[in-house]
């Protein structure tokens, strides 16, 4: 039976009330939740770096290029998901609605199946592709086996909350993050200092947690009485919404594969330097991703918001909502970014008690965290054109300038001027840079088409 638009306790709808507060309210606790979802692999880090090795550190630390090109592959048709619902709740149209989550659900554990086969078998080529080195090589692969064996845990529970923030609802899932992370925390600390298990241990400590988040999702999709409400016995595909989903949300999971790939090879220019380095730039990618948070949550809610006032025909609010989430962007990272770099070298100790491993990552972070800023707006420029149902735009750009030319500069820089970890950590903000600029033109350039045409 379909649930009828009904009893929408736990829904917001984003096409009315003033566009700061709807953004706040929405996008305060998708940060938070953010937050205690990177706690997860940063605990590990932590616990690993402190009570292993700085071998240990740097082993999570390379390994997580690998595990975001298949949580990112996912999370471009989590976005395609999310427009899709989006834009029949902002319609009011509760049969569509209906179908899209079922079609989301049941592709879900599809893809979860294919992705973690994928995983596991690449994990030797990847890790000999970044020129791990021997004294890491093993710990790398121990820990990417383990993680991405049980991922599909962390792949569910992201299509779930993608499913409740597509609707407006962004503080359950929240809650559930909470709760999980200090679960986390608990086993890791249990695994790594009482059964003495090392980095296997703080992997199983993480896919456990993860899978007890996707489980609390879940339950709480079949068992609302609300419009979201997911109903195992019509579960199926529906193809036409299959493709509407991939239609939007392949060119943004092509994207962040890519550019996910690339930074493989990042990876590799940074792992020829060894382990002091490898660490260090384990602790400051680990810190860069809190500074990243904000851009990211309000990308998020950009895409809400406009996949909604884009169903309602709302146009003027749409670009109204765009702008906020950039100017609220700007603000809070810079504030981040702010703090984190006057602190570098107490945050970085937090990860590892080696001088060493605390002068890069120290270095890297003073480098690179106000470029941030640029990166801020481009990914919400990028979430508002997809919640017009425009993805393959901000691909092309963030491929652009992610991937070729972050590679050019690269390969230039290490062969021509000089081969040092500051000059090849500052090809992160070469690609930031040059993204925003060239993502503002691309987006005034479509809103003046926009404009001509409704004339």
């Amino acid at each position: 039976m379909k649930p009828q638009n009904g009893d929408n306790t736990s829904t917001r709808d984003m096409t009315q009330g003033p566009i700061l507060r709807q953004l706040i309210a929405f996008s305060l606790p998708l940060m938070l939740g953010n937050v205690f979802q990177l706690l997860y692999n940063t605990v590990d880090s932590i616990i690993v770096g402190n009570f292993v090795s700085k071998q240990a550190l740097a082993a999570i630390g390379s390994t997580t290029v690998i595990v975001n090109m298949l949580v990112f592959f996912f999370a471009g048709f989590a976005i395609g998901a999310g427009v899709v619902i989006g834009n029949s709740f902002g319609a009011k149209n509760m049969e569509r609605l209906h179908d899209a989550i079922h079609t989301t659900v049941a592709a879900t554990f599809i893809l979860s199946l294919l992705l973690t086969g994928l995983g596991v078998a690449t994990v030797k080529p990847m890790l000999v592709l970044m020129h791990t080195p021997d004294d890491v090589f093993q710990d790398a692969a121990l820990y990417l086996r383990i993680y991405i064996g049980g991922i599909s845990g962390l792949l569910i529970y992201n299509m779930g909350s993608g499913i409740l923030r597509a609707v407006g609802d962004s503080v359950r899932p929240l809650g559930f993050l909470i709760l999980t992370s200090i679960l986390n925390i608990l086993l890791d600390l249990f695994f790594v200092l009482v059964l003495k298990t090392g980095i296997a241990g703080a992997a199983i400590a993480t896919i456990l947690s993860q899978f007890v988040s996707a489980t609390l999702t879940l339950l709480l999709l079949t068992r609302t009485k609300d419009i979201y409400r997911l109903n195992w016995k019509e579960l199926r595909i529906d193809f036409s919404i299959l493709k509407r989903i991939f239609a939007i949300g392949m060119p943004a999971a092509l994207q962040t594969v890519i550019t996910s790939f690339s930074n493989i090879f990042v990876q590799g220019y940074i792992n020829v330097f060894g382990s002091d380095v490898m660490a260090g730039w384990s602790s400051y990618n680990k810190l860069d991703y809190f500074i990243f948070l904000p851009m990211q949550s309000m990308s998020m809610a950009s895409t809400t918001f406009v996949s909604q006032n884009t169903g309602a025909g709302n146009e003027q609010r749409s670009r109204q909502g765009t702008v906020t989430a950039i100017g609220m962007t700007a603000v809070v990272t810079g504030a981040v970014a702010a703090v984190l770099t006057a602190f570098a070298p107490e945050a970085v100790r937090l990860f590892s008690p080696d001088e060493a491993v605390i002068r890069y990552g120290v270095m890297f972070i003073r480098t690179n965290a106000f470029f941030l800023l640029f990166n801020g707006v481009a990914q919400v420029l990028a979430g508002a054109l997809r919640g017009r149902g425009d993805s393959r735009g901000p691909m092309i750009i963030m491929l652009l300038n992610f991937v070729l030319l972050r590679q050019i500069y690269l390969f230039w820089v290490t062969h021509c001027v000089a081969n040092t970890p500051q000059l090849v950590g500052l090809g992160y903000p070469v690609g930031w840079v040059c993204c925003c600029v060239t993502e503002v033109i691309y987006a005034l350039v479509r809103q003046r088409r926009r404009t001509e045409l409704r004339q």
